[in-house]
């Protein structure tokens, strides 16, 4: 169990029986069924939906699900660790679970009990993937902006335009969508929509050729005259931002542990490969410059999973974890950007060829200092935080 008390310094890293358990499996799974083929899947840009189907059946694929609609609901916390440990096998993996975990959830959390039955359990199951829409070409950070059009037409609503940057995309079955039912460039005109692969005008473009994270589909959107049911609305209109807000700060929490993930993967590969590289007849690892890359390597992780640990715990007890999840985020990722760039220093030359892995960490890491909101939009978010605790 983590313990965490308000105004104290005191964490207390024991887990409980059911989290080691948890853990263990996952890493388990991660070595005997992803690991062994990630580099495979990143050459070939190739995604491994049978692993979703394998991971559904562990009840990962329902993490933030009540039982009651399907799911295996797990604490914050929890969650954190089954992310860190797939990551470390693959994080194109790990963020593709995540991004539908996050979907699953806010389904359950804002959907009536008729759309609970039509999507959750089938989504909490691993029977559904999901992917989370916001982002368009001319919405990036300032996503309140966004121009996708949702009109009523008495019993539906018809979707014009486009979305991007969407994970999962062109592979998942079903969409969560952020479109305006009000013009304008405010978070209040925006409303949340399910959008079932298959609909008519509802169609993908082309797949992103990306530096990283090749297994994981990044796709574009792409609505014309697109008609849905007006049940497909989730929540009332206007509450579409805070939906995908809400979800946007467990999100980040995931993102945090999965940095870590391959931040400890990269580690590893280049504490293992100092221990047994000679030059000038000792192992690089007797080298004081060494030492210090792979010293801070190590302390950067652990303070890294210190803060994911402390926002997945305030928001598993109901606490404001805006702040702690925007500080996750930031410092995971940024650390871990430091720690696989470092990892293909200590390698050097072996370290930049496809021979070992982190080549494929550096450049997969790289996106989550982007993606889930920029590190940059996460400093904002905690200096606001800060000024707002002041007053």
């Amino acid at each position: 169990m983590l313990t965490i008390r308000t105004g104290e310094y005191a964490v207390k890293f024991d887990l409980n029986e059911e989290q080691v358990d948890i853990r263990d499996m996952v890493r388990h799974f991660t070595e005997q069924e992803i690991a062994p083929h990630a580099a495979a899947w990143d050459e070939d840009y190739y995604f491994p939906r049978e692993i979703y189907t394998k991971m559904g059946e562990l009840g990962l694929m329902g993490m933030t699900t009540p039982e009651a609609y399907g799911g295996n609901l797990l604490s914050r916390l929890t969650g954190a660790l089954v992310y860190e440990e797939l990551a470390k096998g693959d994080m194109a993996t790990a963020v593709g679970l995540s991004v539908h975990n996050m979907i699953t959830g806010s389904l359950a959390r804002y959907c009536d009990d008729e759309q609970r039955q039509r999507w959750v359990s089938r989504l909490a199951t691993g029977k559904l993937l999901g992917a989370f829409s916001l982002s368009e070409a001319g919405a990036g950070s300032d996503a309140a902006s966004l121009q996708c059009q949702a009109k009523r037409q008495t019993d539906r609503y018809i979707l014009n335009g486009t979305k991007m940057w969407v994970t999962n995309g062109g592979e998942a079955d079903l969409y969560l969508v952020m479109a305006r039912t009000q013009a304008g460039r405010n978070a209040g005109g925006v409303s949340c929509f399910v959008v079932e692969k298959g609909t008519p005008g509802f169609s993908f473009g082309k797949s992103e050729r990306k530096m990283g994270l090749h297994s994981s589909p990044t796709r574009e959107l792409l609505f014309q005259d697109c008609s849905i049911p007006a049940s497909n609305r989730i929540g009332d209109e206007g509450q579409g931002f805070k939906i995908a807000m809400a979800s946007l700060d467990s999100g980040r929490i995931n993102i945090g542990a999965i940095a870590i993930g391959v931040a400890q993967a990269a580690f590893e590969v280049a504490r293992d490969y100092a221990g047994t590289r000679q030059q000038f007849g000792h192992p690089i690892s007797t080298f004081q410059a060494i030492q210090f890359l792979l010293a801070d390597m190590m302390m950067k992780i652990e303070a890294a999973r210190l803060l994911v640990y402390e926002a997945a715990y305030k928001l598993d007890e109901g606490q404001d974890a805006i702040m702690y999840a925007a500080m996750a985020k930031c410092f995971a990722t940024d650390a871990a950007m430091e720690i696989t760039t470092n990892a293909v220093q200590v390698l050097g030359g072996a370290g930049y060829v496809r021979d070992y892995p982190v080549e494929r960490y550096m450049r997969d890491v790289k996106v989550a200092q982007i993606f889930e909101g920029t590190n940059q939009i996460q400093r904002i978010v905690i200096a606001r935080a800060i000024s707002s605790n002041r007053g």
